[in-house]
């Protein structure tokens, strides 16, 4: 005989309902029934209350994750995969033996990092994700320094004070970064965290380098993390179009299309 599922308190499944967003874009109150084990009427009311916090965004007979959600770092790295190669290909093109670089986290400055490992020798790289930090080490010719801070797992990299305290003693040729949308005001990351680590590299770098596929087009994302400007270039897989195109052109920012 099975034993029965212990019951959850509110807060409990409201985690678990976060969590299972994060995994699958949408779901459905009866769907959220079963897998909590309690009455439609207490999912619904879960939801309304989670919606109400801007945790999730309440439909029809379900949930859906807040537009200005982004995946985890796991999951992301499943999508646009030949578009971010691509862009990791063109980007390593911009480094060469010797430098001193500033990486970020994310799923396409991690492809990118695996590119340097396999493509480049002796380079120096100041990074706060634990995945551009192990693809690195795998060719002992590079020399990687790993800044300190809070742990973020489900993005597996550092932020806080502590890290951009650390980046001020810290000078790179380039920088490389990730984001989550690209507007007319510049590149943005959903987490506020990262967003601050992303401009003190921008800050201690001589020139930007953002890669980013053509989804993050026009994509708003909470924090925008610098303006684009001559010492910023957007590394992509299209070249952009209307207003955001304009606005990089007004910067002085490069497009390099992969």
């Amino acid at each position: 005989m099975t034993a029965p599922q212990m019951k959850l308190n509110k807060s409990d499944r409201h985690s678990r309902i976060v969590a299972e967003l994060r995994a699958t874009p949408t779901l459905r109150v009866n769907e959220l029934a079963v897998l909590l084990s309690v009455s439609t009427e207490t999912v619904r009311r879960d939801l309304s209350e989670l919606d109400e916090r801007g945790l999730i965004n309440r439909t029809y007979g379900g949930a859906m994750r807040p537009v200005a959600f982004e995946p985890a770092l796991a999951e992301r790295e499943k999508l646009m995969v030949e578009e971010r190669e691509r862009i990791a290909g063109a980007a390593v093109r911009l480094v060469e033996a010797n430098d001193i670089l500033m990486i970020g986290g994310g799923a396409t400055t991690t492809i990118f990092a695996r590119r340097l490992a396999a493509e480049r020798d002796h380079l120096t790289v100041i990074t706060h994700a634990f995945s551009v930090a192990v693809a690195l080490a795998s060719n002992p010719f590079h020399k990687v320094l790993m800044l300190p801070g809070q742990y973020d797992s489900r993005e597996g990299l550092i932020h806080g004070p502590d890290t951009i305290e650390a980046l001020q003693r810290y000078r790179a040729g380039k920088a490389f970064l990730g984001a989550s949308g690209l507007m007319p005001e510049g590149p943005s990351d959903a987490g506020v965290g990262p967003s601050l680590i992303y401009g003190a590299m921008m800050r201690r770098s001589n020139e930007t380098m953002v890669l980013a596929d053509h989804t993050k087009f026009e994509r708003a994302s909470l924090s925008v993390y610098g303006p684009w400007s001559e010492r910023l270039a957007l590394v992509t897989d299209r070249l952009p179009e209307g207003e955001l195109l304009a606005a990089i052109q007004r910067g002085g920012s490069r497009c390099i299309v992969a």
